[in-house]
């Protein structure tokens, strides 16, 4: 067996699949670094081109897997290369998808929490699990066009204020804008002069990748996509916070054996409360976050608005925009901070309970931040 039949005997196996499906998660989970790396931006463009490409190549050469050995050279070389390697797109579609799913989620977490913006961070983890089972559907154009929508929509939702260097609904929708252009450039040219493709399959293929990027922009407007490019990498309720040396002192009380501990909860009603956080941004990223503070009685309640702070953030610094509010004195009950930005998404929160004072054991420590 000559050196090529072997390598199309391995790339054959069932097994492959899940190879290039753990190789493209694997690669994102040990090189991805800062949301506005550059190189690592410019990866994910690569990615989205050439999937771009085989999806279109897909299209107009049929869907239909053709062993290599039925194929006769014909034209240029580089026509017949792209023949003999149809059987494999499937997989190189799949690796590719596989990168910018396992990005995407490792983006959108450190951005996502346990409120309604999980919700579309739960839809990517689904896609990139699901991609695994996928190879054998990638020649359904429908299902690669709404694909390629996705992975375009979430792909310009953090690098368009990552290189504007601002974010708002207009940067949003002009993220949306940009995707549906994407996509629908990738399905006119599988369909521009091709005697084999009608107009009206053209729309079939296009029509549902075009609602579906609707479907996200309402995500949006419910407050269930992740306010990227923005993270918060720290947060905690303190007696006390005073800058050190281009450092933050946080004072707050603990227990002797509650060594896990990095802020302060039950907090005495009598005292000032500071609610410090470090929100990362991208560099030349300014933006503006709210503490926004929320209390409710008793586990029986809702949480109802009790102020909202604004903080001028500045983008660069790996740790995050150090900032803090405070609050004289709270009454007992639970309160919770809820960092907002200006269209009301959160980047996350802090928790505290608030009660009488008691006398207890627990001295002040203090942490550098």
């Amino acid at each position: 067996m000559n050196p090529l039949a072997k390598v199309q005997s391995v790339l054959a196996k069932p097994v492959m699949s899940a190879l290039f499906f753990a190789s493209g998660v694997t690669y994102d989970t040990f090189t991805l670094t800062r949301i506005d790396r550059l190189q690592d931006n410019l990866i994910l463009l690569l990615y989205l081109v050439a999937l771009g490409f085989l999806i279109v190549l897909t299209g107009r050469l049929g869907g239909a897997a053709l062993e290599p050995a039925t194929i006769e050279p014909q034209g240029s070389s580089f026509a017949t290369f792209l023949l003999k390697a149809r059987p494999y797109y499937p997989m190189a579609m799949q690796f590719l998808l596989g990168g910018l799913f396992s990005a995407y989620a490792v983006y959108y977490s450190r951005s996502a929490t346990l409120t309604g913006t999980g919700v579309f961070l739960g839809v990517l983890v689904l896609l990139l699990m699901a991609n695994e089972f996928l190879r054998d559907r990638l020649s359904n154009l429908r299902l690669l066009v709404a694909l390629y929508a996705v992975v375009s929509f979430s792909f310009f939702t953090f690098f368009l204020p990552v290189m504007i260097g601002t974010m708002g609904t207009w940067i949003f929708l002009l993220g949306a804008a940009l995707s549906v252009g994407m996509t629908l450039r990738v399905v006119h040219l599988i369909y521009r002069r091709n005697p084999d493709r009608s107009q009206k399959e053209a729309v079939l293929v296009g029509g549902p990748a075009v609602v579906l990027v609707g479907l996200l922009v309402g995500f949006y407007f419910l407050n269930w996509i992740p306010p990227v490019p923005l993270s918060m990498k720290f947060g905690g309720m303190y007696r006390e916070v005073q800058k050190q040396d281009g450092r933050f002192a946080l004072s707050f009380d603990r227990e002797w054996y509650q060594v896990w501990k990095r802020s302060q909860s039950p907090f005495p009603a009598d005292e000032p409360i500071y609610c410090f956080t470090a929100v990362f941004a991208p560099v030349d990223l300014n933006a503006t976050v709210y503490h926004h503070w929320f209390f409710r009685p008793n586990e029986g309640k809702p949480f109802t608005h009790a102020d909202k702070i604004p903080i001028k953030i500045a983008g660069g610094r790996e740790g995050g925009y150090r900032a803090y509010t405070f609050k004289q004195r709270l009454d007992p009950g639970d309160w919770r901070v809820d960092v907002e930005t200006e269209d009301g998404r959160v980047v996350g929160q802090v928790s505290v309970e608030v009660a009488e004072r008691d006398a207890t054991g627990a001295t002040t420590r203090t942490l550098l931040y």
